[in-house]
């Protein structure tokens, strides 16, 4: 993914510091030659041991200490590119008036390659004027900015201000390095979501994601492991790339905010499937991509069922087949996309899958694939098209994942 790249990770003071192993982590694994700069105080919150650890060289920090004055200089000509993250509200207004402070600043300053930067605040300080009027600083100064996040900050709020996640940044430098915006130094008002082909504008995008719950009673229920990331992802994907998109999201903790993107909380598989019987016949594509259970309880206690006996049993009966359907409904110029998690046989029971619910698409994804299924940030997929393509991928971050996903069904849209 990144193989002979060089990269220089500038560290700053902020909580979202510790995304920064991660980074340096995935960039290794990814082939990358990494150095990591830290300033003064994005030590209170990762230590030079761990990313030195991490990244395999030294980590750098001390602008007057031995050797480094001279490096700065050096660094900014080594790297084939700089990336600052997090990149702290503080940190954000030296750069945009040029101060001189520390390494990282100097080296900023030096720098030919070029500069991408992961902005981390609580959400007033990222919605103040000045924050904005140095975000557009820096920016007209060729800085590539990678759009912040909405969700839970360290205050307690719940807002615009988080960093962005590790595998979006990740995406976002394998866009750069495969010629994606690379050398737009004159832009610099665009964010990553403006870098997207517009292919799916006028389009519009049903997706599924995360589990259901099943009730037993009014504390208990029926559930699974999944935690929404693929969907949320392809929804994210869908909507960047033009689709007013319909998110039908059981019960899950992720954020699922994004522009474009209608959400609609469910719970059990039965709502799920009538949500998506209503959403279904305007819709030009439909990702079903949730977890949904195959069973429910027959009966549902009105009250909570008290221990009374060794065991317990349960009478299920079999949930509505809402890939089935829609299969059953779709009009020509719709495209259907399923998803197969399979723990044996999974090219068996996706091919049957695409035949026996007319699907244009089946994803496969397996327990057994390091990294893959539930509740992982990577999934590894394997995609099966109608008219009998089969496309194998390595494991990848899932929003890189989703692009893939979503390439495909641009691809069977427009056949």
């Amino acid at each position: 993914m990144f193989q002979g790249k060089k990269i220089l990770l500038g560290v700053t003071g902020s909580i979202a510091a510790y995304k920064s192993l991660l980074l340096v982590r995935q960039l290794i694994k990814g082939g990358a030659t990494v150095k990591v700069i830290l300033t003064p105080a994005a030590k209170d919150f990762v230590t030079p041991l761990s990313l030195s650890t991490l990244s395999r060289n030294p980590v750098l920090s001390d602008l007057f200490g031995e050797d480094t004055w001279a490096n700065h200089v050096e660094l900014g000509r080594w790297a084939d590119l700089l990336l600052i993250a997090p990149l702290s509200c503080n940190t954000l207004a030296k750069m945009s008036q040029g101060l001189c402070d520390n390494l990282l600043l100097a080296t900023y300053l030096s720098a030919v390659c070029p500069v991408v930067a992961a902005p981390a605040m609580d959400e007033d300080m990222w919605h103040h004027p000045s924050t904005r009027a140095n975000i557009e600083k820096i920016r007209s100064y060729g800085v590539r900015i990678i759009p912040v996040e909405k969700g839970e900050l360290a205050s307690g709020l719940v807002g615009d201000g988080r960093m962005a996640e590790p595998e979006t940044i990740l995406q976002f430098l394998q866009e750069h390095f495969a010629g994606a915006g690379a050398g737009d130094t004159t832009a610099a008002g665009k964010d990553a979501s403006a870098d997207k082909k517009k292919d799916l504008t006028g389009k519009k995008a049903l997706v599924t994601a995360g589990p259901t719950y099943e009730a037993i009673d009014p504390v208990r229920f029926i559930g699974n492991r999944s935690s929404g990331k693929m969907g949320i992802a392809i929804a994210k994907e869908l909507a960047e790339r033009g689709a007013a998109v319909d998110l039908v999201l059981g019960p899950s903790s992720q954020n699922a905010d994004s522009p474009g993107v209608k959400v609609h909380h469910v719970e059990s598989a039965d709502d799920m499937y009538r949500v998506c019987l209503e959403i279904f016949p305007s819709s030009d594509i439909a990702v079903l991509s949730a977890a949904v259970a195959d069973y429910t309880p027959l009966h549902q206690s009105a009250e909570k069922i008290k221990k009374k006996t060794d065991t317990l049993e349960l009478e299920l009966t079999r949930t509505k087949d809402i890939l089935r359907t829609l299969g059953q409904q779709k009009k020509n110029g719709q495209v259907l996309a399923g998803f197969a998690l399979e723990t044996n046989s999974g090219r068996e029971y996706a091919l049957e899958k695409l035949k026996s619910k007319n699907a244009d698409l089946i994803v496969l994804n397996s327990l057994h694939d390091e990294g893959a299924g539930f509740g992982y940030d990577t999934n590894k997929i394997t995609i099966f098209e109608k008219d009998g393509n089969e496309l194998a991928y390595e494991r990848k971050p899932k929003q890189q994942v989703a692009r893939d996903i979503v390439d495909r069904v641009v691809n069977r849209l427009y056949a």
